[in-house]
């Protein structure tokens, strides 16, 4: 930028949020000093007074607003920047990251990893572990993964998506339940039940397909407790305070107490998907999605359920 220097732009967004140069030095890790320098360097470059220094420490002029209300936007866009600048080069590189949550992929991922890095030359694949859905599309917006598994429907985020497996639905109840010790249940039999809702999920159409909502013949899913996580639930229903409909494969993964996981007859199964960004490298997400088909089998494919 030939008029604004990033690192002065950011010397005086700190200054201008603690309305103190003292202080902007200490989030900055910088010197009182060069954080005044910094600024007076903005302020010749753009010909215009920022800041009215004070005893009580300092006073944005009409031209510093203007400034620190369009600075960050500024930041935020430059960052993004680097980060598909760097995407592009992990592609040509060979690298492919991939985000996922133990719990959903732990049967797969690793072998999946280990078989593209020996089938693509050069290939090296990281793997971030995520807590739940709502972290994974955080990783893929800041850029930090290319792709992602992921339940769908995931909602209008502006990804995009390739289902690879089918799982039945599953509830989950107490032992106590008076539906506790049957084999299968159909969504009728769970019609006055709570579901309870882990704040995970990324969007409202997801929330309504976990719910199974509205149900057969129309009916809203009674609604339960909204939980911080996916454990927080599991507690909770262990407490009788609820249920929670999910993919059946999910009872291995997450073993607490003494819950009965029941298959639900009469709902529509769950689709895994590897989601992915526009930034990602299309040729290996490619090669990915057909590893973790082959990986998979044709007894979890989509065709089987």
């Amino acid at each position: 930028m030939s008029e604004l220097d990033l690192r002065h732009l950011r010397s005086f967004l700190a200054v201008a949020q603690q309305r103190s140069i003292t202080r902007a030095g200490a989030v900055l890790h910088l010197t009182q000093q060069a954080v005044s320098t910094h600024v007076r360097q903005l302020e010749r470059s753009l010909g215009v007074a920022l800041l009215v220094r004070t005893s009580r420490g300092v006073l944005l002029t009409a031209a510093g607003e203007e400034l620190a209300a369009g600075g960050a936007v500024v930041i935020d866009d430059v960052a993004r920047l680097a980060e598909r600048v760097r995407a592009v080069a992990d592609a040509q590189a060979g690298v492919l990251r991939l985000a996922c949550c133990p719990a959903t992929t732990a049967m797969f991922v690793v072998d999946v990893a280990e078989t593209l890095e020996a089938t693509v030359p050069g290939l090296r694949v990281t793997l971030t572990s995520a807590q739940h859905p709502k972290h994974e599309l955080e990783l893929l917006s800041d850029g930090s993964a290319d792709a992602a598994f992921m339940w769908l429907p995931v909602g209008d985020v502006g990804l995009h998506h390739a289902a690879v497996r089918r799982d039945r639905r599953a509830v989950v109840v107490s032992p106590r339940h008076p539906l506790a010790d049957r084999a299968t249940v159909s969504l009728d039999d769970l019609a006055d039940d709570p579901v309870l809702r882990p704040d995970v999920l990324t969007s409202a159409q997801a929330e309504r397909f976990w719910l199974a909502d509205p149900r057969p013949g129309g009916s809203s899913a009674p609604r339960g407790s909204v939980v911080p996580s996916v454990e927080d639930c599991l507690l909770e229903v262990g407490r009788s305070r609820g249920i929670w409909i999910a993919p059946e494969p999910l009872g291995a993964a997450l073993p607490i107490g003494d819950l009965r996981w029941i298959q639900v007859t009469d709902a529509e199964p769950f689709d895994l998907a590897v989601v992915w960004t526009d930034h990602a490298p299309q040729p290996l997400i490619t090669r990915l999605i057909a590893e973790v088909r082959a990986t998979i089998g044709p007894d979890r494919r989509l065709d089987a359920a």
